[in-house]
């Protein structure tokens, strides 16, 4: 085993281009892997990632590169649970069951297999080594940082990773792309969900009609199926009323979409379940907590009470659009305590 060697995840993007490109200016021998989450007959691109930008981006910095077939466990991890989630109501958060459960996790086990003590990647956030612990920070580009996402991953994946471009903006990680004239740095970013471009209903066979409520209890007209929907969405509801209507929830047991005002869309309290602790464990009992529903929401001031395998979290204000599905991130300053998933609102 070389102490010095690490094995970094790379999509062909810039970020873990430029990931590969600062861990060998520290002076490790770096060795890129590609993790293939599509069937292996599929062309070899997609709007996430990239076999053949990736193995440009290797050759350009002159370090080895491979492709390990990963499908099965990414069908099996984030694409069934992610379409049996929408079908049943819920608003789920596939990239944050990607990044912990898929990327992290073959990450580490192909590191292992191989011998190599560090793995990388590209990810904008902060990791604080000390005592034998390691500490989960949002990256220093706010904007970019990917915390919310990596809430559930455990101490030994984080004890053994390196996260060199969560010190910088995303604007210093391309212009030092650009000095080296990388091809990374002239790729424009993944917006869309990467298993489902044209959208998740792509992916749905035809939902079951059910009524449209309003959430005093009137019927105002008929939905075409609930995974077509999520909790704030506003249009495509088909609906006429005296003012704005948002859907306030998704009920699947009577395949019920309630819509309000947006007043109704305010949330004082959640429960999320399947708690995950990156340091290894809950920092109390009970405790508080700056909490962020959504990836690209506001943290919101909240005490957290935790029962069993329950968090019970009070915010200090009303939060917009808690949708069940999604992560629910428990941070103290720049520091990820935990998360769940949003049970209800």
């Amino acid at each position: 085993m070389a102490a010095d060697e690490v094995l970094v995840g790379m999509s062909g993007g810039v970020d873990s281009t430029v990931c590969s490109l600062l861990l060998l200016r520290q002076g490790y021998r770096v060795r890129g892997i590609t993790l293939w989450l599509w069937e292996p007959d599929q062309h070899m691109e997609n709007p996430c990632c990239s076999v053949n930008t990736a193995s440009l981006a290797a050759r350009e910095l002159g370090i080895p590169h491979e492709i390990v077939p990963a499908h099965a466990e990414f069908r099996r991890l984030v694409i069934e649970p992610t379409l049996s989630a929408y079908l049943a109501g819920n608003t789920p958060n596939p990239c944050a069951l990607c990044n912990s459960e898929v990327r992290f996790i073959l990450l580490a086990k192909e590191a292992t297999r191989r011998g190599i003590p560090y793995i990388a990647t590209g990810h904008h956030v902060r990791l604080h080594h000390q005592g034998g612990r390691t500490r989960l920070l949002r990256g220093r580009d706010r904007a970019k940082d990917q915390s919310y996402f990596l809430y559930s991953v455990g101490q030994p994946e984080l004890r053994a990773a390196l996260m060199p471009v969560g010190e910088l903006t995303k604007q210093d990680i391309r212009r030092l792309a650009r000095e080296l004239d990388l091809t990374a740095a002239r790729l424009p970013e993944s917006q869309d969900l990467c298993f489902a471009p044209q959208g998740i209903s792509s992916l749905l066979s035809p939902g079951t009609p059910g009524p449209i409520r309003h959430a005093s209890g009137r019927r105002l007209g008929t939905h075409d199926g609930l995974a077509g929907y999520t909790v704030g969405q506003r249009k495509g509801l088909g609906l006429s009323w005296h003012e704005p209507l948002y859907v306030v929830r998704l009920e699947a047991d009577t395949n019920t979409l309630v819509v309000g005002p947006e007043s109704a869309l305010y949330s004082r309290h959640l429960t999320a379940t399947r708690l995950r602790w990156p340091r290894g464990r809950p920092p109390g009992r009970a405790f508080r907590a700056q909490v962020q529903t959504r990836y690209r929401a506001l943290p919101v001031p909240a005490a957290v009470e935790l029962w069993g395998d329950k968090a019970l979290v009070q915010f200090q204000s009303p939060v917009r659009a808690v949708a069940p599905g999604q992560a629910a991130v428990f941070y103290r300053g720049d520091e990820v305590l935990g998360g769940g998933l949003i049970h209800r609102s």
